[in-house]
């Protein structure tokens, strides 16, 4: 008999579709993705060469469980120079990635039975990192341009609340919250003894400024920032993040990663260190090229009469489809079988109407991607 908590993860509402894309292809039909979760761009050479040098010089056996001093110390450094904080090397620890970040930090946090709030619409997995801690999520509805207010949380909140998975730049929406917005959040929280988990991926990938919460007040105790490298820096694949919070939260973490990965691959931490250090310039190309792609993106909807707020960050946009079809899976699958386009249905992220396209394929990608989609909308 499995264990009760397997229960608590749902299948992926997207299963169907995926399969049935998968089978198109096989078919021989192209399919226009506009569903991809991760940047088109190949790693910076530095970060390979980084990797072959590290295994030249047989750097390939346990680190420490928290993550190599020296990237930790480049974190800490990168992060104070960006967002003028005060951390050190004892406040951060090196993940498999941003995912295993948040999922330490709600499990070195919550205990069962207690409330998390995640606001929608929101990425697919915090919900059941919060359902494996056997904690209760609950879910805070964003107001006008997907944004995060005082007054919704307000409501949200109750005696069993523990913390708040704060997630700006947002996926699935692009949204960016300014300065006072996040201040206003980050506020309500300490005042009401509540931890924030604040998931930065997308932090460098921005068109408008961008301030971390551990940027907005000196009260730092209860803040986990969560980032990596898998966005800015293009290296998915690689599976290395970080998190920046308390040391006592950071040794609580880490005891637990000590018990499960053991630590992150030792090679891929110095090709981290080396993105860190030497690859400013592979982020502003790459956001560069991501701006073009919304701003054709964005224009292309618009002229198709689809509502959609203009992203300020990721590489995501979020219409609204509801116009032609209130079920976003039927949309989905419509987009798939009639213009042989590949999106992401809103409902995956608690946003029924809407889908998720993304912009990190070739413009040439885009635009035929886009043609297609017009032209299969006007059918309906």
């Amino acid at each position: 008999m499995l264990a009760d908590r397997t229960k608590l993860i749902k299948p992926s509402a997207t299963l169907e579709i995926t399969a049935k894309a998968k089978e198109m292809r096989k078919k021989g039909i192209k399919i226009i993705s506009l569903a991809a979760g991760e940047p088109d761009f190949s790693s910076p050479k530095e970060v390979k060469e980084a990797v072959c040098r590290a295994l030249e010089e047989n750097f390939i056996y346990y680190t420490p469980a928290q993550g190599i001093p020296e990237l930790r110390e480049a974190v800490a450094r990168k992060f104070n120079k960006d967002y003028g904080t005060d951390y050190t090397e004892e406040n951060v620890i090196i993940t498999a990635g941003a995912k295993q970040a948040i999922y330490l930090a709600v499990q070195a946090l919550v205990n069962p039975k207690e409330e998390v709030l995640i606001h929608t619409p929101a990425w697919v997995s915090y919900e059941p990192i919060v359902n494996l801690a056997l904690a209760k999520p609950v879910f805070v509805k964003t107001e006008e341009n997907f944004k995060l207010t005082r007054e919704s949380l307000e409501k949200a909140v109750t005696e069993k609340t523990k913390a708040l998975i704060l997630n700006y730049p947002n996926n699935p929406t692009g949204a960016v919250m300014d300065k006072k917005e996040m201040k206003e959040i980050i506020d309500f929280c300490l005042e009401n003894d509540i931890y924030i988990i604040s998931d930065e991926i997308y932090d460098k990938i921005v068109f408008k400024e961008f301030k971390s919460a551990a940027s907005l007040t000196k009260e730092k105790e209860k803040i986990v920032i969560v980032n990596g490298f898998s966005k800015t820096y293009s290296m998915t694949g690689f599976r290395v993040g970080y998190a920046i919070a308390s040391s006592e939260i950071v040794k609580a973490m880490t005891r637990m990663l000590s018990h499960s990965t053991s630590c992150v691959t030792s090679f891929v931490q110095k090709a981290a260190l080396e993105a860190l250090e030497k690859c400013d310039y592979f982020v502003e190309g790459m956001v560069k090229a991501f701006r073009e792609r919304r701003d054709y993106m964005v224009k292309r909807l618009e002229e198709m009469d689809i509502d959609c707020v203009k992203p300020d960050g990721t590489f995501y946009a979020f219409p609204d489809f509801s116009k032609y079809e209130r079920d976003s899976l039927k949309m989905a699958d419509y987009l798939l079988t009639e213009a042989k386009v590949a999106v992401v249905p809103g409902i995956a992220f608690y946003a029924e109407g809407y889908q998720r396209l993304s912009f990190a394929t070739s413009m040439e990608n885009i635009e035929e991607g886009m043609n297609r989609i017009e032209n299969a909308l006007k059918k309906l």
